[in-house]
């Protein structure tokens, strides 16, 4: 009784004459797993990761807020320290996050609408949903 490979299983296991032989580490790569879905584990984190709806002032808010902003303006030279909440946009999904810093006051930049901090951060004014501070007069408001 014949077997199929009977004619071949003796003869020598082929050598190339221009390469040399794989080591097994080598050979083992050749055959080990690729990721097919890379960065997908990345977007599904991203996806689950929270972020908050911009909050809305009502109009008496946005006014006592509008004053306070003048009453900033007109003390800018002295440098107040003030405490400043405002909402920063998500760059990669809708919503974002409050974001609070206290700090003197340097400067209000009228042309661009925004607030610069003693620490370097520009804050848009659009997005300021409080300023406080021992400028501000709980009193007078």
């Amino acid at each position: 009784m014949s077997r199929k490979y009977d004619d071949i299983i003796a003869l020598p296991h082929h050598q190339s004459p221009t390469r040399k032989r794989m080591t097994m580490t080598e050979r083992a790569a050749q055959f080990s797993p690729f990721a097919a879905l890379t960065g997908y584990g990345d977007e599904i984190k991203e996806a689950r990761r929270a972020t908050d709806e911009r909050p809305i002032l009502d109009r008496d808010a946005r006014e006592r807020l509008d004053r306070r902003l003048i009453r900033l303006l007109g003390a800018i030279n002295d440098r107040p320290t003030v405490a400043v909440s405002w909402f920063v946009p998500d760059k990669k999904k809708s919503g974002g996050a409050v974001r609070r810093c206290e700090s003197k006051a340097v400067k209000l930049d009228g042309k661009k609408d925004r607030l610069l901090l003693e620490n370097g951060e520009w804050v848009p004014l659009a997005d300021v949903l409080s300023v406080d501070g021992s400028l501000f007069d709980e009193r007078e408001e």
